[in-house]
């Protein structure tokens, strides 16, 4: 049986994180919009799957290496950001105060017409689990798949000593 290669986990890694990618797009397109904090764990994923499709094409040991490890940086301060807001939700910490939609173009607009829009914006709390999958919220559960990713992108940098 032939073992995967370094660059083969990482790029793995970097697949399983746009997998995660789309899943959420696919909530969000079902009607679940996200929060601020649930946007943000989003770009250390696009970096994941960013360092996974970089790690199979670049040429180099210690390069690889490099990415391998920078991907288990990303991936834990993922899991961060996931645990912290895991934290708001089940109320253990305050969370941001900017939890709320946004509005755009908003120099063309009077006052009434602005605040007519801020007042139709939907509000999406951080604080508030869109959705509990088997009792948990997708931040507690994106905190269980970065450190799982994390550990894959680790095996993938000690295949490269």
């Amino acid at each position: 049986m032939r073992t995967a290669t370094a660059r083969q986990i990482m790029l793995l890694a970097g697949l399983l994180s746009g997998l995660l990618l789309a899943t959420v797009f696919g909530f969000q397109y079902a009607g679940y919009p996200p929060c601020e904090l649930c946007i943000l764990q989003r770009w250390p994923h696009v970096a994941a799957l960013a360092l996974g499709i970089v790690a199979w094409f670049m040429p180099g040991r210690t390069s690889a290496r490099a990415l391998a490890w920078a991907g288990v940086i990303v991936m834990l301060a993922c899991a961060g950001i996931a645990f912290y807001h895991a934290g708001v939700e089940w109320k253990w910490w305050a969370g941001p105060a900017q939890c709320s939609g946004g509005a755009s173009n908003i120099g063309s607009l009077s006052v009434d017409q602005l605040m007519a829009k801020i007042n139709a914006a939907p509000v999406v709390r951080c604080d508030e689990p869109a959705l509990l999958i088997l009792g948990f919220s997708m931040a507690a559960w994106n905190v269980v798949a970065s450190l799982l990713l994390a550990g894959l992108w680790s095996v993938a940098a000690r295949r490269l000593r």
